[in-house]
C-alpha cells in the first residue's frame, strides 16, 4: 500500500515552519518548536496515532509563543489534508475517550471539509511550564480543525491535574484522528458521503 503522507513549508515574519506526516506510520516523532510542553504534546499526538510526524519551528518566542503555537496547527492540518489526498475509502469519522489518572477527555472529529471547532476544556492555571499558556490550546486546536477541514468537538470532562487534562486531550485526538484516517477495507475506495464528494 502507497503510504498517505503530507509534507508543508511555511514561512512568514513570524514563523518558519516545516511538517511532515506519514499517516500509515509507526508513531515516530521528530518535534522542535522551541516550547517544550507544547512539543511533548505534539509527540503525543504522533505516538498514539502513530502517524510519523516532524514538525520544526522557528518562532518569534522573543514576543509570545501565540504565532508559533497557531501556525504550527495551520501547518499540521494543512499536511493532514494533503496526505488525506481526495479521502477515498476513509472511515472519515473518528472518536475516543482518554483517561490520564484523575483526568477523562473526549474527543470526536469529522473529517467533512467543513471546519468547526467546539472546545469545552477550562484551565485553572494560566501557563503550563516556562512559556505555555493554556489559552493557547484552543487556538491550535482552531487552527488544526479549520487547515484540516475538520469538524471537531473537544471536552475534558473533569480534571484535577492541568498537565493531566490537556494530555489527555491530546491522547483522545491522537486516538480519534487515527481512527478516521484509518481506510475501512469494507468501503471498498468509496468516498464515505452520500453527496459523492468531501
Amino acid at each position: 500500500m502507497t503510504q498517505r503522507v503530507g509534507e508543508v513549508k511555511r514561512k512568514t515574519k513570524e514563523t518558519d515552519l516545516s511538517v511532515t506526516i506519514n499517516l500509515d506510520g509507526i508513531g515516530k516523532t521528530e518535534v522542535s518548536t522551541g516550547l517544550a510542553f507544547f512539543d511533548h504534546m505534539l509527540e503525543q499526538l504522533g505516538k498514539h496515532g502513530l502517524f510519523d510526524l516532524a514538525v520544526h519551528c522557528k518562532g518569534d518566542l522573543q514576543i509570545d509563543a501565540h504565532h508559533t503555537v497557531e501556525d504550527t496547527g495551520i501547518a499540521i492540518g494543512q499536511a493532514i489534508k494533503q496526505a488525506l489526498g481526495e479521502k477515498a475509502g476513509i472511515r472519515r469519522y473518528g472518536h475516543a475517550y482518554v483517561p490520564m489518572d484523575e483526568a477523562l477527555s473526549r474527543v470526536a472529529l469529522d473529517l467533512s471539509n467543513r471546519p468547526y471547532l467546539i472546545w469545552n476544556v477550562k484551565f485553572t492555571i494560566d501557563r503550563l511550564g516556562e512559556t505555555m499558556e493554556t489559552e493557547l490550546f484552543q487556538e491550535f486546536f482552531n487552527a488544526l480543525a479549520q487547515s484540516a477541514g475538520m469538524t471537531l468537538h473537544v471536552e475534558n470532562l473533569y480534571a484535577e491535574n492541568n498537565h493531566h487534562r490537556i494530555e489527555s486531550v491530546y491522547k483522545a485526538l491522537a486516538k480519534a484522528l487515527r481512527m478516521a484516517c484509518e481506510i475501512d477495507p469494507r468501503a471498498g475506495g468509496q468516498l464515505p458521503s452520500t453527496k459523492g464528494a468531501l
